[in-house]
């Protein structure tokens, strides 16, 4: 094998490694998200995250990662329980430091509080950023697919609900009012 030969191999093997890498950061936001675990969701974004978020009724954007942590709080409290997968990623490594992603979406939400039940598919186009050799989310956006809004004016019965033990118990923001554009 040549040194060139060697060379590329080299890079193909790094680019393999941070395709894996960015995955396992997309896949643990899903699972952040729907356990409300803040602390570890934090490191997957970067500071200045950007996020917009578009649904059949609503349309939010956020340029910082606190605010997004709070929306998150809020959204998936005590009273909430959420199932969201990521599927088929498409990511393209750009450069040692950037990166692109697309994500399928497939999510239900039940919202106790609100009483409805929230079920979907969304598109995720990201946005990744390496620093200090960490992939994080620097820009993320989604739109529906499809989404269906069902009104559920009894709680089902759980046999086992996470948040309940681990979400925010009072809501003590409503980031997204602030940040509503439709």
């Amino acid at each position: 094998m040549t040194d060139a030969e060697l060379a590329q191999l080299k890079r193909d093997v790094q680019i393999l490694k941070d395709i894996e890498a960015v995955k396992k950061v997309k896949h643990a936001y899903f699972r952040c998200i729907d356990t409300a675990n803040l602390d570890e969701l934090r490191g997957l974004l970067h500071p200045k995250v950007h996020a917009k978020l578009v649904g059949g009724t609503y349309s939010i954007e956020f340029s910082d990662r606190e605010d997004y942590l709070e929306m998150v709080a809020n959204s998936f409290h005590s009273e909430f329980v959420g199932m969201h997968h990521g599927h088929h990623p498409e990511i393209e490594i750009l450069s040692e430091t950037e990166a692109t992603g697309t994500w399928y979406l497939q999510d239900i939400a039940m919202d106790f509080r609100r009483k409805v039940t929230t079920t979907g598919s969304s598109l995720y186009y990201d946005k990744y950023t390496k620093t200090d050799g960490k992939w994080q989310i620097s820009d993320t956006y989604y739109h529906r697919v499809y989404e269906c809004v069902a009104d559920t004016p009894e709680r089902p019965p759980l046999t086992a609900h996470y948040l309940a033990e681990h979400g925010r118990k009072e809501i003590t923001f409503t980031v997204v009012d602030k940040y509503n554009k439709q």
